[in-house]
């Protein structure tokens, strides 16, 4: 391509746009430039070509004889460069790449994927479970699922689910539990890094201000369900979390009560793209899917 390095590529922009709108303020306002800004590049290209390419005319730009057999390839140049950008920018739309907290992709997703697989074979998931905040442009990231209340920077999000917390504990302690204040007596597993604590539902119950005796901190909720499901005693725990286990059996709501935690589960996506039909196909399920769980758990 050694004939390409004598002239300056955006001088050829200019030449190619003004040829195929037909005059300088067309090409200048495609280009996001002034009209002079177009004629002065015009002017250098012709210099480096050493040939002419238009005659200037009260109507405007006019190709020369050569220009006429020059311009159509050189558009034809610029149709196979759009062409090569657009295929690099374009997404495999039959891979979703999704970004979930592991706590979530473990006791929410995975369990559920064999009904996304037969609503939707067509469409491979990608999973990236990790609880860090990261960038979905960067990452190449399609959709996220994240709990909080929902200030991130540098992405659009939508609303899932609000966030629901109540104790759960193995069948056989539930069976202990009759009034809100004999949950005092069993020890709690607790999640040293849950964004809240269980004075918000012991409030609720008319315990304000009383303290469960832990057994076990972990720094991971699944952990701490796993333990609750051993039977090693009650977790404040939430629907995605949870519920799962509740409707196996293995896990028990000992009380009615369920506390709003004031955070929610929203879609997250880039904020530079439409949703494609894969991003839109796994929101709706994902709903659905929701929807159907909370049927399940007889929550309203």
């Amino acid at each position: 391509m050694k004939d390409l390095n004598l002239v300056h590529l955006n001088g050829l922009r200019a030449v190619e746009a003004a040829a195929r709108l037909g005059s300088l303020q067309a090409a200048a306002d495609e280009l996001g430039v002034t009209a002079g800004a177009v004629s002065q590049q015009i002017a250098k290209t012709e210099k480096q070509l050493g040939r002419t390419l238009f005659e200037r005319s009260p109507k405007g730009l006019v190709a020369t004889s050569f220009g006429e057999s020059f311009l159509p390839r050189l558009t034809g140049g610029f149709e196979a460069l759009d062409l090569a950008v657009g295929s690099a920018r374009r997404r495999d739309e039959t891979i979703l790449t999704i970004s979930v907290a592991p706590v979530f992709a473990a006791r929410w997703l995975v369990c559920r994927l064999d009904r996304f697989a037969e609503r939707h074979p067509d469409i491979r998931l990608r999973i990236d479970a990790t609880t860090a905040l990261v960038n979905l442009e960067a990452a190449g990231v399609d959709i996220g699922i994240r709990v909080g209340s929902g200030d991130w920077p540098g992405v659009t999000i939508e609303p899932l689910l609000e966030q629901e917390v109540f104790p759960v504990c193995s069948p056989a302690l539930a069976e202990k539990l009759k009034r809100p204040e004999d949950i005092l007596s069993l020890p709690a597993v607790l999640d040293g890094r849950s964004m809240f604590s269980w004075e918000i539902w012991l409030g609720q119950v008319g315990l304000s201000g009383r303290t469960m005796t832990a057994r076990h901190v972990f720094n991971d909720a699944s952990l701490c369900l796993d333990a609750a499901i051993a039977g090693q005693g009650v977790m404040l725990a939430w629907q995605t979390l949870a519920g799962y286990s509740i409707i196996e059996g293995r896990l028990a709501v000992p009380y009615p009560v369920r506390v709003k935690t004031g955070f929610s589960h929203y879609f997250v996506t880039p904020p530079s793209r439409r949703d494609s039909r894969t991003v839109a196909a796994f929101k709706t399920w994902v709903r659905d899917e929701i929807a159907g769980s909370i049927r399940a758990l007889g929550f309203s």
